[in-house]
């Protein structure tokens, strides 16, 4: 039986992420004015941005997509953390300095749900 680790599956998100994202930019290049106008209001819409106070695992693939078509998606240790807090309903800690202060710059208070919302900068 396959076992995958968050952080393979975190990879494997993080690459879904950015081959969606590709496809958009082609869209775009094709047809301006599409990604703004159509698709990430869309996007957004299934991501639960505005309804879901407290992110899901349903919607972590749709943020996941959406950080990704920004200049520098979420990386995988970050969607991993994401990823077992989400299933077994603890913290984990960051595995690096820079993962720490990174965390600690963009982390909103626990009750408020937005760790999973890779649109907003950093």
């Amino acid at each position: 039986m396959l076992q995958i680790s968050a952080l393979q599956l975190a990879e494997l998100l993080a690459g879904i992420g950015r081959a969606q994202a590709a496809m958009v930019q082609g869209l775009e290049s094709e047809l301006a004015g599409v990604r703004s106008g159509r698709i990430i209001p869309a996007v957004q819409n299934v991501a639960h941005l505005r309804d879901h106070p407290e992110p899901t695992l349903v919607d972590l693939p749709v943020r996941v997509f959406l950080a990704s078509m920004g200049r520098v998606g979420p990386g995988p240790a970050t969607i991993a953390r994401d990823l077992e807090r989400l299933i077994s309903g603890t913290v984990v800690a960051p595995s690096t300095r820079e993962e720490a202060a990174a965390l600690s710059a963009a982390a909103p208070a626990p009750a408020g749900g937005d760790t999973l919302d890779f649109s907003k900068p950093a």
